[in-house]
């Protein structure tokens, strides 16, 4: 099983910058798409953006040219920079990753615990 675990949230004035980092642990064969999702209070999680381990990238539109999501295959990490933020990117933010187990079973999923991130207007 792997386990995921963020760092990186925290307060920030609209126009500010962050950086989230997820590190991976555990037994695995390997790790396809990872991700970030990101949830809003009394809203459902949407995904911000995505990455293959090919390195194609997918955004979402309220985060396109904003949001930079990368990842490292050889430490197991994904990072998302976030530039320009703004009181709507107010959320909790989740790290995930799609894996194959070490018997080759492929299509698990793992969740991190979130990371806060709240942006002042």
């Amino acid at each position: 099983q792997v386990q995921l675990v963020e760092s990186g949230g925290g307060l920030v004035q609209a126009g500010g910058s962050l950086r989230l980092s997820c590190a991976s642990s555990g037994s695995m064969l390997s790790i396809g798409i990872m991700g970030w999702y990101r949830q809003a209070p009394g809203m459902a999680r949407e995904l911000a953006a995505s990455i293959t381990s090919g390195g194609q990238t997918n955004y979402a539109d309220s985060v396109k040219g904003r949001f930079t999501i990368s990842r490292d295959n050889a430490k197991k990490t994904v990072d998302l920079q976030m530039n320009t933020l703004k009181p709507e990117d107010t959320a909790v933010y989740y790290c995930n990753a799609v894996y194959c187990n070490d018997d080759g079973r492929c299509g698990f999923s793992s969740w991190g615990q979130g990371t806060q991130v709240t942006v002042s207007s």
